[in-house]
């Protein structure tokens, strides 16, 4: 019933999805000499090898997603959340155009890790949704998803999800020639422009890369307020009450304070005159992006070792102050006052000032890998990232709290050849971090964390039916500066299968059972967190969260079709989470970190048509669907804070000799399944367009590009993001540039 209900509420309009059709169509009539219909692609089941498990050439039960390549270029966005979004079961938690954390099946923060090159990010993205992530997509080669638990091969951080993004900074091998690729572009919205390039060169035994970024925007556009209508009717029922109480303390004041109410009135008013709704443009969303690396490895008959320096600057704004204030107090000097002014011509009358978050971090990786030292061992690698991480969070221009971390985490694999029939890989995982907040701000104590894992993974065949098993223990230690120290012994087991059923149709499934330790945030969080809006209260006593899955995926593919049907369901015991109080401490909700028991189910839908293909280009047709739901096992409002509400995706893709055009409308449904205090969203319409033009110069590669998104203007407020009702994503944005590979 549900289903029906959702596909019922969420049927897409049939005007709304006539563009996309309607240039399938014309593509497809046009000149049929000349799209002679070219049948090149292989039969069966494509084999995807996923480099963030190290069995993932023998097939692979868990859901997988992959953006590389034209595809990832096309995606790119300036977050690592933004640019995963159009993928099946992928939100982001938008906060801004520069912070954007992956989603995955409703599950983020410390329950989905992120990577670089299967090592941790190791920067502070999981203390608040108003970090940013430093990786940069633009940089990467590739990204993949791992949906679902991935605690047994990354530990407690990973029982939602795994984000790898494959960077290349460290050569596995020698590149025949000196390669490349440059890209240059600029946005309308924003003023945003955006550099990256890199390249991989080597010769003899040694390799190198070399990688840059460079983006600056201004604060973007957006279609209407800054506010969404129900924060302004909030506010104003907010108010409506505030006064109601005043008239009624009036009414006990004698004559001789009736002056003095009249001036208190007349403040009122004139305050509610000055006040003024931000719209059409979001302050605090300006950006500015510098960073890049070197790497370098020496590549033998059998391996390789290697090093890598990186280092990621940032200067963004967090938005989320949605009112301009005129300011007109007693007492001010001549002096006072001309500061007022200055300040009135630097950011706008009565403007208050935005927040500045200003990070660094220099990273340094390391690698080495050997192919079968043994005849019984295929291969050893070994990867270890060091980090040094900072930013500051100014406040009017003064720097205010400022958060650090120093990480280390060192991963060692070993993949065996066949032994009893079973092909496995065994691993030893070690991080240490040194976490710490000062400033008046700083929400969270200095917390030093240390994480060590063992774990095994195997695969065996038998017939045609592939098993996968697995196991992991791991122990988390939580030290604080203040309080007592937290220890945690944790477990995971997971089995999955891989069965075809003829020669196009894959059935798989997965039974994952992990346990997560709470992070120093959700154990000892004491303090106003103004990122969210609210006073963090933690718990020292709280009690791992212990996750059970089961996932079950069916997929077609033959040389046109591609269809991936895919469901799960996750039951928690002691799910942790911020649980909205009704109290207010310094003017902000307090919300007090808890455990309780929770289920997360939902389906998605990948599919893909490929209408025509000819020697010169092809045709394809894609559909989309989302659905997650998200509860308490008990309580009077069961649902659970920032769960993304179902989606439709409908697209095309066509190139034909140098032109590239990708059409895709997706249609977000409104969510009123909220928790306490949390508003509803409504429904958005998503409509991008991409059309590139393509050159070959000699042994160059150039596109000219333009795209287009959020082009129906919609109000877009990720249901996912903390901010969602202080701060909607960009409005219509056109953006053109050129790509150069070489």
């Amino acid at each position: 019933d549900d289903l029906v209900t959702g596909v019922q509420t969420c049927a897409l309009p049939i005007y709304k999805l006539f563009g996309v059709f309607a240039l399938t169509l014309s593509l497809t009539v046009l000149n049929p000499d000349t799209f002679a219909a070219d049948n090149a692609a292989e039969e069966g089941i494509e084999e995807v090898v996923v480099r963030a498990h190290p069995l993932s050439a023998e097939g692979l039960a868990q859901p997988v997603s992959i953006l590389k390549s034209d595809e990832l270029n096309r995606a790119a966005s300036a977050s690592i959340g933004d640019t995963l979004s159009i993928l099946p079961g992928v939100n982001s938690s938008s906060f801004g155009q520069a912070v954007g954390r992956p989603v995955i099946r409703g599950l983020g923060g410390p329950r989905v890790k992120v990577m670089e090159d299967r090592i941790d990010t190791l920067d502070v993205s999981v203390s608040s949704p108003d970090h940013a992530t430093t990786i940069d997509p633009f940089l990467a080669n590739s990204v993949e998803v791992l949906k679902g638990p991935s605690s047994l091969l990354y530990g407690s951080g990973a029982i939602g999800g795994v984000i790898d993004v494959h960077t290349g900074r460290i050569p596995h091998v020698v590149p025949d020639k000196l390669s490349g690729q440059f890209d240059f572009r600029g946005a309308d919205n924003a003023d945003r422009k955006t550099f990256a390039g890199r390249i991989d060169g080597g010769s003899g035994k040694f390799a190198f890369h070399v990688d840059g970024i460079y983006r600056d925007a201004d604060d973007y556009d957006i279609p209407g307020f800054a506010e969404s209508a129900r924060q302004r009717a909030r506010e104003e029922e907010e108010g409506h009450h505030d006064d109601h109480h005043r008239d009624d303390d009036d009414d006990h004041h004698d004559e001789d304070d009736d002056h003095h109410e009249d001036d208190e009135d007349h403040d009122d008013d004139h305050h509610d005159e000055d006040e003024e709704e931000v719209f059409g443009e979001l302050p605090g969303t300006e950006l500015r992006t510098e960073g890049g690396a070197i790497g370098l490895s020496y590549v033998g008959d059998r391996g390789f070792v290697g090093v890598s320096v990186s280092s990621y600057d940032a200067r963004y704004g967090l938005p989320g102050h949605s009112h301009h204030h005129h300011h007109d107090e007693e007492g001010h000097d001549e002096e006072d006052h001309d500061d007022e002014e200055h300040d009135d011509e630097e950011h706008g009358e009565g403007e208050e000032s935005p927040p500045i978050l200003d990070l660094s971090q220099t990273r340094i990786d390391l690698e080495a890998g050997i192919e079968a030292p043994t005849a019984s061992i295929r291969s050893i690698n070994l990867r270890v990232g060091i980090n040094d991480y900072e930013h500051v969070e100014f406040e009017e221009g003064e720097p205010g709290t400022t958060f650090k971390t120093e990480a280390t985490e060192a991963r060692l694999e070993l993949v065996h050849e066949p032994l009893w029939g079973i092909t496995g890989a065994a691993g030893l995982q070690v991080s240490t971090r040194e976490f710490s907040a000062i400033g008046e701000e700083a929400f969270v104590q200095p917390v030093d964390t240390m994480t060590m894992g063992l774990f095994y993974v195997g695969e065996r065949k038998i017939d045609d039916l592939s098993l996968e098993a697995g196991l992991r223990f791991e122990r988390v230690e939580q030290d604080p500066s203040v309080g007592s120290k937290q220890d945690f012994n944790l477990s995971a087991v997971s089995f999955g299968f891989i069965k075809p059923i003829g020669d196009y149709v894959r059935l798989s499934g997965q039974f994952d059972h992990s346990g997560r330790a709470p992070v120093a945030e959700e154990l000892y969080s004491n303090g106003p967190h103004l990122a969210t809006q609210s006073f963090e209260i933690g718990d020292d006593s709280l009690d791992e969260e212990v996750a059970t899955n089961v996932s079950i995926a069916l997929s077609y593919q033959d040389e046109s079709i591609d269809v991936l049907l895919s469901a799960y369901e996750t039951t928690f015991d002691d799910f942790i989470y911020e649980s909205n109080t009704g109290m207010e401490e310094d003017e902000l909700a307090v919300l007090q970190w808890t455990q309780a028991d929770a289920s997360f189910s939902g389906f998605e839908v990948d599919a893909r048509w490929n209408v025509r293909s000819w020697s010169g280009g092809e045709i394809t047709l894609n559909l989309g669907y989302e659905r997650t739901r998200a509860k308490l096992d008990r309580g009077a409002n069961r649902y659970l804070p920032r769960i993304p509400p179902q989606r439709w995706r409908v697209g095309a893709f066509a190139n034909w000799g140098n032109f590239t055009a990708e059409l895709t409308y997706q249609q977000v449904s409104k969510q009123d399944d909220v928790a306490d205090e949390e508003l509803p969203t409504d429904s958005y319409d998503d409509l991008r367009l991409y059309l590139g033009y393509t050159i070959e110069v000699e042994r160059s590669r150039i596109e000219f590009f333009v795209s287009g998104r959020n082009l129906t203007d919609d109000e877009q407020r990720y249901h996912t993001s903390f901010i969602k009702d202080l701060a909607p994503h960009p409005g219509r944005t056109i953006e053109g540039g050129v790509r150069v590979q070489f």
